[in-house]
């Protein structure tokens, strides 16, 4: 009971969390060391994917079985970025950020895993890359493990299903600091591999694949265990990393290192207990799925009381491991907000969510008719601000005040191929989502919450994973046929932003008042 009146009350305190009310927003707004950045992944932007001698990737063979991608499409050339490296580190230098977050291609590295050598052209990219952004006065912020791994583990023992990859994981972080941590000071395990698995491994709409009914009809897996399984190596292997990282390198290198996950929030759909107490489920099949083990030991309540035995068990040795490897900071993906209803005594599959469904619960955008925000090119992502405030609260309460980055924060553009730059350059909708989530970002840091970067999803318009080229969230238009990269009004805006201009916004929602001004002027 003590726990239901917990939660309770920390969600009726926290509907006052609404939309600040401030009339402008500006970087004198966050602290002095604050980074400011751009996020991209290197499966999304990089191309090359047959290029020096690097190995085919768990995404390489996914994006070429036909009907894995929404529009038929793969990374295969993507941005190009392994040969427009040098241009983008230029477009970033010219906003003025002082943060870039990237990813290490897996297989550019280790082509087959620990079964072969490192990859000396992989390592001469991913150096070049580094010294050009330090001689650009832009931090290196790095992500290990980005959804992609090498497909030579999935075909030797079945890649994050087998406890054989946190070895394999290990040698690849290690290599990477051995490689780049004299230069990178900020290192991220995973990202999001709280979506990866169960997209991998509930769904089956992400490598390998796999999914069994209620939640899909593939020709392998089982929902109801793989995610977990999944999930239980993944933890493993974060922690042997920042083992390796702190005995072996922390101490003379001087870095951080981490974890993304990624987070909606939710509001009740009704303020009802059950509802309520749905909320506080979904999110703890969510982040906390990863973050309490890592940071607490153990596997949220709320998740053992609905999965049992299909949840694995940390042994003594395993409780000892997460116990010495405690991290720097939390990477946190933040995009949307839903309404949530409880469907803990549903009997129809249908009704589940379709990203967090094995937390039995239904989602939606609106309520009572209403929009729960504005819409935008992806139908799981509305503008909704106060919510990162919200959840950036709720991570800072959970973890006692861990810091937190804000990894990824962006807003989809809805794309095809008979469009053209003039459709997506006049990007009004993301100039107004910037501003209200920086906004409601600020307000965060104001009242006590330990922020300490906010990276911009994404630098250029890419490969959105099994959606393909039907989305864009660039702040730079990139044309795939010709790879120029145009600047979009946001572009424009984010610049103004980071050189300490004011600007002005709605108190009542948020939108800005920014004018559009030639983008031709960048």
């Amino acid at each position: 009971m003590a726990g239901v009146i917990i939660v309770l009350a920390f969600f009726l305190a926290h509907q006052l969390l609404l939309p600040c009310a401030s009339s402008a927003i500006d970087r004198n707004q966050f602290p002095p060391d604050f980074l400011f950045g751009t996020s991209t992944s290197a499966y999304q932007i990089e191309g090359g994917y047959l290029e020096g001698n690097k190995g085919l990737s768990n995404w390489d063979i996914f994006t070429h079985t036909q009907g894995k991608v929404e529009d038929g499409t793969n990374g295969d050339t993507a941005d190009d970025h392994y040969h427009h490296y040098m241009e983008d580190i230029e477009l970033m230098h010219s906003m003025g950020v002082n943060s870039y977050r990237f990813s290490i291609a897996w297989a550019r590295i280790l082509p087959k895993g620990r079964f072969g050598h490192v990859n000396p052209d992989g390592v001469a990219l991913y150096n070049a890359l580094i010294d050009a952004l330090l001689q650009r006065g832009i931090e290196p912020f790095v992500t290990i493990s980005h959804f992609d791994i090498p497909y030579e583990l999935e075909e030797r023992y079945g890649g994050w299903l087998s406890p054989k990859i946190r070895r394999d994981f290990g040698y690849l972080a290690d290599v990477c600091f051995r490689m780049f941590g004299d230069r990178v000071k900020f290192w991220i395990t995973f990202n999001e591999p709280n979506m990866f698995t169960k997209l991998g491994y509930i769904y089956g709409r992400f490598p390998p694949g796999h999914c069994s009914r209620p939640f899909g009809n593939c020709t392998f897996g089982n929902s109801s265990t793989e995610p977990y399984i999944a999930g239980h190596n993944i933890i493993l292997s974060h922690a042997n990393v920042v083992n390796i990282y702190k005995k072996k390198y922390q101490g003379k290198q001087g870095g951080r290192i981490g974890i993304t996950v990624q987070s909606r929030w939710y509001e009740p759909f009704r303020n009802t207990p059950t509802d309520i107490l749905g909320v506080e489920r979904a999110l703890s099949f969510g982040a906390p799925w990863f973050l309490d083990p890592i940071i607490l030991g153990h596997y949220p309540s709320a998740m053992r009381k609905i999965l049992g035995p299909n949840l694995p068990e940390f042994t003594l040795k395993q409780k000892k491991i997460l116990q010495t490897s405690k991290l720097d900071f939390i990477g946190l993906n933040h995009y949307s907000t839903n309404y949530l209803k409880d469907s803990i005594s549903s009997s129809s599959p249908c009704e589940l969510d379709q990203y967090d469904g094995d937390a039995q619960i239904s989602t939606s955008a609106e309520r009572d008719g209403i929009l729960i925000g504005e819409r935008t090119g992806s139908p799981y992502i509305n503008t909704v601000p106060y919510g990162i405030e919200k959840v950036v609260t709720y991570l800072n309460t959970r973890y006692n005040n861990t810091p937190i980055y804000v990894t990824e924060n962006g807003y989809a553009q809805a794309s095809n191929s008979s469009m053209s730059a003039k459709d997506f350059t006049n990007d009004t909708g993301r100039v107004n989502y910037l501003q209200g989530y920086l906004t409601s970002l600020a307000s965060a840091i104001r009242k006590g919450a330990d922020v300490h970067g906010y990276f911009v999803w994404s630098l250029l318009d890419n490969f959105e994973w099994n959606n393909g080229y039907t989305q864009r969230f660039g702040l730079y238009y990139v044309d795939y046929n010709t790879q120029k990269r145009t600047p979009k009004l946001s572009t424009k805006w984010y610049r103004e932003f980071l050189m300490g201009s004011t600007l002005r916004t709605s108190p009542q929602n948020g939108n800005s008042h920014y004018s559009p001004q030639k983008i031709s002027d960048m």
